[in-house]
C-alpha cells in the first residue's frame, strides 16, 4: 500500500506577516502557539520600549484607544494604532499588531491578529490566528471546540485528507485579506486561504462529523 504523506502546513502561506512575527517558530504548527501565547507574549512585553504603558501584564501603545468599559486580562499586546471598543472582553493571551480595531461587546481569546484586521461587533474569535487586513463582520463567529460532539478533537483537511492534530481547542488560521460576512460561523480547525470571501450566514464546516 502507498504510504499517505502527513498534512502539512506553512502559517506563512496563509498570514505573511507570521515570518517576522514572535510566533514564527510555530509556522508548520500554529495549534500548538496557542497555549504558550501567555508565557510567549509576556516575553515581548518584557522587551517593550516607554511607547507602551504596561501595566498587571497589558501593553497598550500610546497611539493605541481603548474606549472605556473593555475588559483587558493580561497577557496582552496591544499595538501601535490601535482601537478597542467598549464593553469588548479580551483574554487567555492576545497579541494585536498595528492599527486592529476590537469593535463593542467582541470577545477575543487567546489569539493573533494582525495588521490592520477589523472585527466589527459582537464576535467571538477564539484559540484562532487571523491575518491582515481581514474583515469580521457583525456577528461572524470562529468556534475552537466542539462542544456537541462526543468525539471532540479537531482536524484540519488538505483535499480528501485530514489530520488529528492532537488538540480539543483550535478555531483555525484566516488568512489576509479574507472577508467573513455578519452571522458566518467558522467550525473548529478551519484554514482560510488569502483572500477568501465568506458569505453572511454561511457555516464553514471542513471536518463534518464522521463518528471517528
Amino acid at each position: 500500500m502507498p504510504i499517505k504523506k502527513p498534512i502539512m502546513i506553512q502559517t506563512t502561506d496563509y498570514i505573511a506577516a507570521f515570518q517576522d512575527s514572535p510566533f514564527h517558530s510555530y509556522n508548520e504548527t500554529p495549534w500548538l502557539v496557542i497555549p504558550e501565547l501567555p508565557a510567549l507574549i509576556r516575553q515581548e512585553i518584557a522587551i517593550l520600549d516607554s511607547t507602551y504603558q504596561i501595566k498587571d501584564d497589558v501593553a497598550i501603545h500610546e497611539s493605541a484607544k481603548v474606549e472605556a468599559g473593555a475588559i483587558l486580562k493580561g497577557p496582552l499586546m496591544v499595538g501601535p494604532g490601535c482601537f478597542i471598543a467598549a464593553h469588548a472582553y479580551i483574554r487567555g493571551g492576545v497579541y494585536l499588531q498595528e492599527k486592529v480595531t476590537i469593535g463593542p461587546s467582541c470577545e477575543i481569546k487567546s489569539s493573533l491578529l494582525f495588521a490592520q484586521t477589523r472585527i466589527a461587533h459582537f464576535n467571538f474569535i477564539g484559540d484562532s490566528l487571523v491575518g491582515s487586513h481581514v474583515n469580521f463582520e457583525a456577528g461572524a463567529l470562529m468556534a475552537n471546540h466542539y462542544n456537541e460532539r462526543e468525539d471532540k478533537r479537531i482536524f484540519i483537511r488538505e483535499g480528501k485528507h485530514r489530520r488529528d492534530i492532537g488538540v480539543t481547542k483550535f478555531g483555525g488560521i484566516v488568512g489576509d485579506q479574507v472577508r467573513v460576512g455578519a452571522n458566518a460561523v467558522l467550525s473548529p480547525g478551519t484554514l482560510l486561504p488569502v483572500g477568501t470571501i465568506i458569505g453572511r450566514l454561511v457555516l464553514i464546516e471542513q471536518n463534518p462529523f464522521q463518528g471517528t
